[in-house]
């Protein structure tokens, strides 16, 4: 059954209203947000914001000393670990410990949890900002946050209608290996009236994120349809979401194929080569326990 576009809008409109409590992020990552856009800003203002999180402070510092980043040396001091990162890089951080109390749950199916799919997100975060990175795109911090909220429209559907999105995931009829017969994407149609992307979507737009993020969200299964000043960040998202999937234990219901689509191998220029060069430094970065998450 085709969903109409007015079906999508009013399925999203009504998911959303049901869970404003999560439709809102918390107060200090907003205002970290805010300073980061505002050109004036500088690592002074932005430490004295984030010095009244503790948690954060933590996290900063357990990222800034990871293999991630590669930087020498520890790092002790929040001062300098916001000067070795970029503001951009520690609004990031900040936005991923916010999204990170979102995907929170137990098991619904014996192929899908919440930390599953959170893990999922940061593997994709991290493969978006290894893709940038090798590909020389000057997209790092931004592809990373792109990749980490790419699926966030599943977690829309599960504080919305956890039973609907359980029906929806036991429509995929995935076999032992986690591998759907039918989408994720399609099933959701058939139970929402919409897909994840569409949810994921609407939640940016209700966060007011900037375009890149919500055509991440909205596009990453079709990325040729993303509106044209979007469609490299997109691009980027949805070869990682591919590559991220063909771990072992990689999310992959809504990726029944792991096949890159032709047009983003051609405009990203991605070979084989680099593909698999990708793959094992993310098995890498992934296995270090301080990594990224």
């Amino acid at each position: 059954m085709s969903v109409t576009q007015e079906q999508r809008e009013q399925a999203v409109a009504s998911a959303l209203k049901e869970i404003s409590h999560i439709a809102t992020l918390p107060e200090v990552t907003l205002r970290i947000i805010e300073l980061v856009e505002e050109p004036s800003s500088t690592a002074q203002d932005l430490h004295e914001v984030i010095s009244n999180d503790p948690a954060l402070c933590s996290r900063i510092l357990k990222v800034v000393n990871s293999s991630f980043y590669g930087l020498p040396g520890q790092i002790a001091s929040i001062n300098r670990a916001i000067v070795m990162l970029g503001l951009n890089a520690v609004k990031n951080i900040a936005i991923a410990a916010s999204l990170a109390k979102l995907f929170r749950g137990g098991e619904l199916t014996p192929f899908f949890s919440a930390k599953e799919l959170w893990d999922h997100s940061n593997a994709v975060a991290i493969t978006c900002k290894l893709l940038s990175d090798r590909l020389g795109m000057g997209l790092g911090d931004e592809a990373y946050l792109a990749g980490l909220i790419h699926d966030i429209g599943i977690m829309v559907e599960m504080q919305y209608d956890r039973s609907s999105l359980i029906d929806a995931l036991d429509r995929c009829n995935a076999d032992m290996n986690g591998k759907p017969s039918v989408s994720l994407i399609d099933t959701e149609e058939e139970v929402f009236g919409a897909n994840h992307m569409d949810f994921g979507k609407g939640l940016c737009e209700k966060w007011k994120f900037p375009t890149p993020f919500k055509a991440a969200a909205g596009y990453h299964h079709k990325p040729t349809e993303a509106p044209s000043d979007t469609r490299k960040i997109v691009y980027v998202v949805h070869a990682a979401d591919k590559i991220a999937s063909m771990l072992d234990g990689g999310f992959k219901l809504d990726n029944p194929n792991n096949e890159i689509q032709q047009e983003v191998l051609e405009e990203l220029k991605l070979t084989q080569e680099i593909v698999d060069e990708i793959s094992a430094k993310l098995v890498e970065v992934l296995n270090d326990p301080d990594q990224a998450t």
